[in-house]
């Protein structure tokens, strides 16, 4: 049988009920085809997944009730926070969602010099709320209960600056650079935009204490290159075998 996640934004506790947010019972009742009875995996980003089950389900609305909860255990043991320039197109959607089902602990959007993505201030919420709309669904169907949060996108000299992790890397094709041998708890990314990281971006992440890491001998698109780097990182030290 089918296993079924859904999030939802509000608090869960055994033996209650909850009535679902208009969106996720859409997708239970119209998209899923759900049926009273069914059995429902809820989180909250909490942690934890909840056993629950479908007590109503019509096309005004769904109710569950609260099973218990469990801790599915599959969190990464290295913290990564990934700062992604922004690229046209779904290219940044498609990142930020293999990034989540990577393990990505949080995603700051990033402007720098090559970035042509224009945001006007009056959209920026709402396309932040469209990235993090794609990391809960990343989450649903990866069997993650944390939520990765994504962060309001900012310059790339202030991110870097307020980077406190215990390495700090930057992808770059160019300049030779391999990972250290002593494990890291925390890593910060960044990985530049179509067209790379200009020269004065560079600088400005070596001066926050960036350090170059180059995956290989090809050039990689901004939408690859952070599953790629992920995958090098979790396999070092996080929970990827």
């Amino acid at each position: 049988m089918r296993e079924i996640r859904l999030y939802t934004n509000q608090s869960l506790e055994e033996g209650a009920s909850v009535a679902l947010e208009p969106a996720p019972a859409h997708h239970l009742a119209r998209v899923l085809r759900a049926r009273p009875g069914d059995r429902v995996i809820l989180f909250n980003g909490s942690g934890l997944d909840w056993q629950c089950e479908i007590s109503h389900l019509d096309k005004r609305g769904a109710s569950l009730a609260v099973g218990p909860a469990s801790n599915p255990e599959n969190e990464s043991p290295l913290t990564v926070h990934l700062g992604l320039c922004l690229s046209k197109g779904d290219r940044f959607d498609w990142a930020i969602q293999k990034s989540t089902e990577l393990g990505v602990a949080s995603i700051t959007p990033l402007f720098s010099e090559r970035v042509e993505v224009k945001l006007p201030p009056e959209r920026i919420d709402k396309r932040r709320q469209h990235w993090q709309q794609i990391v809960i669904s990343a989450c649903e169907q990866s069997g993650r209960a944390v939520v990765p949060v994504v962060a309001e996108p900012t310059q790339l000299l202030t991110w870097a600056q307020q980077q406190s992790a215990d390495l700090r890397l930057v992808l770059h094709h160019r300049q030779p650079g391999a990972l250290p041998e002593r494990p890291p708890r925390s890593v910060a990314l960044l990985v530049g935009p179509e067209g790379g990281l200009a020269p004065a971006d560079l600088e400005r992440a070596a001066t926050a204490g960036f350090q170059n890491l180059r995956l290989g001998p090809r050039v990689l698109r901004t939408e690859t290159a952070p599953a790629a780097a992920l995958a090098v990182l979790g396999s070092r030290w996080g929970d990827i075998a």
